[in-house]
């Protein structure tokens, strides 16, 4: 099987130690929608931001490229460590 791009848009909240947290991540068919929802999810009272991402890969063999960050808004971590 080849290769299969995802689009997520994944929010993030703060913890009681004001640390963020990554919440509910939803899947897309095209990297504008993940985008477009990200920006919404950042919006929300009770996020502190949103990011949009994309990851290659090929699920039958659970191989997956590193992600690749569309856009960010708000408070994000730095790394990509929550992205995967």
């Amino acid at each position: 099987m080849s290769d299969i791009t995802y689009y997520v848009a994944l929010p993030f909240t703060e913890d009681e130690a004001g640390e963020p947290t990554a919440g509910q991540a939803e899947e897309f068919q095209s990297p504008g929608t993940a985008i477009r929802r990200a920006e919404v999810l950042a919006r929300a009272p009770e996020n502190i931001g949103a990011v949009a991402f994309s990851r290659s890969g090929d699920p039958m063999i659970g191989e997956f490229k590193d992600a690749v960050v569309l856009r960010s808004f708000g408070q994000v971590p730095g790394d990509a460590s929550a992205l995967s």
